[in-house]
């Protein structure tokens, strides 16, 4: 290996959830790396502001409208990305989420969960992570190289309460990660690599009001996850960087079916 091995200079990324918190500080990451980065959101509006604000920085960049759980869209995403650059050879897959009814917290037991929002839950994180590497890993498996990286969550290694629907889709996204891992890796050639990163607990615009007060102080919540970190804080968006541009690079040539914890202690703590 000769230069520098986290250089993504001539390289295409596409961020599915570039819209997020966490996904646009990715994608800036990609592109300060040196990455072309195409913003995939349902929001073209969204997306498009990313886009704006990467290329301001310096970056090449392009919105890419699209919905990861519809295969038109999906497929309209890849001719549209094919078009201006050519192939995706790195795929982020950032989109998901959760929702409210698929929660078992207070009042509200494991009895009066529906099942279509336990459902939908798994779709947006599993399916949804599924899906854009089937319309994008295409390429990647038709030339021999790429990367794939998809984001998990602490809950997928520690199933938290409340979350039963997003800690399943997690785990699920473990498991397929080390499934494509090897499959790729078997079917398409050692240049195909498959891995992710889990998260610890990072304040983003669906969690904040379960981790922070209005004032800005721990939740009840907040403060139980804090004490189970070692480093006694939440996670900032950038803290992310270093490890999506490894993963993207030949840096981590060797590397693939992991799933790489960033998350402050969190999982490797007892408790005592």
């Amino acid at each position: 290996m000769t230069g520098n091995p986290y250089d993504l200079a001539g390289r295409t990324a596409v961020v599915t959830g570039g819209t997020g918190v966490l996904g646009s500080a990715m994608a800036a990451a990609l592109a300060q790396a040196g990455a072309r980065v195409a913003v995939l959101g349902r929001r073209e509006d969204a997306a498009e502001r990313v886009a704006r604000q990467l290329e301001s920085d310096g970056a090449t960049a392009m919105a890419l409208p699209a919905d990861v759980l519809d295969e038109d869209s999906l497929k309209a995403a890849v001719t549209r990305l094919e078009n201006a650059w050519g192939p995706a050879d790195i795929l982020l897959n950032a989109a998901g989420g959760n929702r409210p009814d698929a929660l078992v917290h207070g009042d509200k037991t494991l009895f009066d969960m529906s099942p279509d929002a336990f459902r939908t839950v798994l779709d947006l994180n599993l399916t949804g992570t599924l899906m854009p590497i089937q319309a994008f890993g295409r390429a990647m498996a038709d030339t021999g190289h790429g990367s794939i990286i998809n984001i998990s969550s602490m809950a997928a290694r520690k199933p938290l309460t409340r979350v039963i629907g997003y800690a399943a889709a997690k785990a699920g996204v473990d498991n397929l990660t080390q499934w494509l891992a090897v499959h790729a890796a078997q079917a398409w050639g050692e240049g195909v690599r498959v891995n992710a990163i889990a998260p610890g607990f990072f304040v983003g615009e669906q969690n904040r009001a379960l981790l922070l007060n209005d004032d800005g102080t721990p939740t009840d919540r907040g403060a139980r996850i804090l004490d189970h970190t070692p480093m006694g804080r939440f996670g900032n968006p950038e803290d992310l960087s270093g490890t999506v541009v490894w993963l993207a690079s030949q840096a981590s040539a060797f590397v693939t079916g992991v799933v790489v914890p960033v998350d402050g202690g969190y999982d490797a703590f007892g408790g005592v």
